[in-house]
């Protein structure tokens, strides 16, 4: 077992989470939340030692095993991936040095028998044997090759790299098992294994993630990180989400009860307190009125922007045909048409297959052949997976880098967009060339709700976002109620929003009306 005792920590005058007590048993899977800054990677770095709290402390019951999944992807360069997985086991590994040297040491005496004897047991013990039938075998179901498995990790690209730190982190049954991101860079076959490999492990696994299903799947209790504190909710992240706002209402409904007879009370006892007649009931109601709780909200980190797309243009019957569209090096004979109340998930191997797509299908890029024929009645709204060109060398503040996409030009209206996205007050001042990853995807999302139009394109809109951004993003795009193309690696956004796949790649072409996770299903 894993036990956090009185755990507080703080930068400065930042305070991240003070007095955390939890324990974290075997059999179940943690799920660490919370939003961008609130310090769930950090809270990971203080369970496995790396970081230092300023009180408490973090136990592990004697004998027991943690592994962590490394961030570093060049940290083993100079070692075989076979051994680098092994190196999960780091104890496992240096009893292999030690019985090697022992034996190929040509003075071997009566000494080194009996300690390679001792070292031989111990290695048993450990299932030493199979160690590297089991690591390869981790890696061949993470999709690293048996011809990779003495190549040098300098070798490897860093999708590659991932895979393997991801193995090195599963490899030797870890009693408990610290995870950060473990979905990134990771196809959508490849979290199926890892979410099937989860929830089949029998240990203490603790997990950050922005991955709402793959939450979903594996995880038996949530530990929120906000208001400076650490709880634990059990369930997983759906039934944490419905369960926090719950409670949030209720505790404002209450609140809104208080407040109200708080009023009521001090009328009262403003109006009477000098009637002797009425001074026994004003008493009454002082008493009452002191021991009338009213709580103090503490300010949360968790921000949900206000995203809702919506449309006056009616959609005609003739909306999107494209027909034998084709591009060298991406794409042959390609034909679908969009009907009315579709929404379309785009997959392919290949996202830069897609990025061609979408640029041909808004008239960025030109096809070598082929045609797009667009309906009348339909304005296009398109998030490209890279904005670049929408900031760079921008000196525009937020404000004025809006109105460029606006009829209405009235500062106050164009702050309300912003302010719908989190950008309030001097926020809105700042320069478009110097946000970050996040606030430029906000910027963009405020800027197609601003255009209205009846048909949206998404390439991969949840890349830098926190789960709150992701979240709303998804309320607005199952609720909006025009046509779309969306592709992301998101698959709850996915599952939810898209009627209907079709996958793009070299030997085929899907179509069928179905969910993400029935198309998954098929394919799998």
């Amino acid at each position: 077992m894993l036990q956090v005792t009185g755990v507080s920590l703080q930068y400065g005058s930042k305070k991240l989470f003070e007095d955390v007590n939890l324990k974290f048993t075997k059999g179940n899977c943690y799920g660490i939340i919370g939003a961008n800054g609130a310090g769930k990677s950090t809270f990971l770095k203080v369970l496995s030692g790396e970081i230092e709290p300023q009180k408490g402390f973090v136990s592990l019951d004697k004998n027991e095993r943690m592994s962590v999944l490394q961030q570093n992807q060049n940290m083993y360069d100079n070692e075989t991936v076979l051994r680098t997985v092994m190196l999960g086991f780091k104890r496992l590994v240096d009893i292999m040095d030690e019985k090697d040297a022992l034996y190929a040491n040509p003075d071997f005496s009566e000494e080194d028998g009996i300690r390679a004897a001792e070292l031989e047991s111990e290695f048993a013990e450990m299932n030493g044997y199979d160690a590297e039938y089991q690591a390869s075998q981790l890696l061949n179901a993470l999709e690293i090759g048996e011809e990779l498995h003495y190549a040098l990790m300098s070798d490897l690209d860093a999708k590659q790299k991932v895979r393997v730190l991801l193995a090195q982190a599963l490899f030797g049954d870890p009693d408990v098992l610290l995870l950060d991101e473990p979905t990134n860079n990771l196809d959508i076959k490849t979290v199926r294994w890892l979410e099937n490999y989860l929830m089949d492990f029998e240990n203490t696994i603790i997990i950050v993630s922005h991955n709402r299903h793959f939450l979903n799947k594996v995880c038996t209790n949530i530990c929120d990180v906000d208001f400076g504190k650490i709880n634990m909710y059990v369930g997983n992240y759906d039934f944490w989400y419905q369960t926090s706002q719950l409670l949030a209402r209720q505790q404002k409904e209450q609140n809104k009860k208080a407040e109200q007879r708080a009023k009521e009370l001090q009328e009262f006892i403003a109006r009477f307190a000098a009637n002797a007649s009425k001074s026994r009931q004003a008493t009454s109601r002082k008493k009452e009125l002191e021991k009338l709780t009213i709580n103090d909200f503490k300010p949360s980190l968790r921000k949900y922007p206000y995203i809702d797309f919506k449309f006056e243009k009616e959609i005609g019957n003739d909306i999107l045909m494209v027909e034998d569209l084709t591009k060298e090096g991406y794409f042959k004979n390609l034909s679908f048409t969009v009907q009315r109340d579709e929404k379309i998930g785009i997959v392919s191997d290949k996202s830069t297959t897609l990025t061609m797509l979408y640029d041909i299908l808004t008239g960025k890029e030109q096809p070598d052949s082929g045609t797009v024929k667009w309906g009348k009645t339909i304005s296009v709204s398109y998030f490209p997976q890279n904005n670049n060109e929408y900031f760079q060398n921008c000196d525009l503040n937020l404000v004025e880098w809006l109105s460029q996409f606006s009829n209405d030009h009235y500062e106050e209206y164009l702050r309300g967009w912003l302010g719908r996205m989190l950008f309030s007050g001097e926020e809105a001042l700042k320069q478009a060339k110097v946000l970050s990853g996040g606030e430029k995807v906000r910027c963009m999302l405020a800027k197609m709700m601003l255009e209205g139009s009846n048909f949206l394109i998404f390439d991969e809109p949840t890349n830098h976002l926190d789960l709150e951004s992701i979240t709303a993003l998804n309320n607005g795009l199952s609720h909006y109620r025009g046509c779309m193309l969306l592709t992301s690696h998101d698959q709850e956004l996915m599952n939810t929003v898209a009627n209907r796949i079709i996958e793009i790649n070299d030997t085929k072409t899907y179509d069928r009306q179905v969910t993400y996770d029935e198309y998954i299903d098929e394919i799998t």
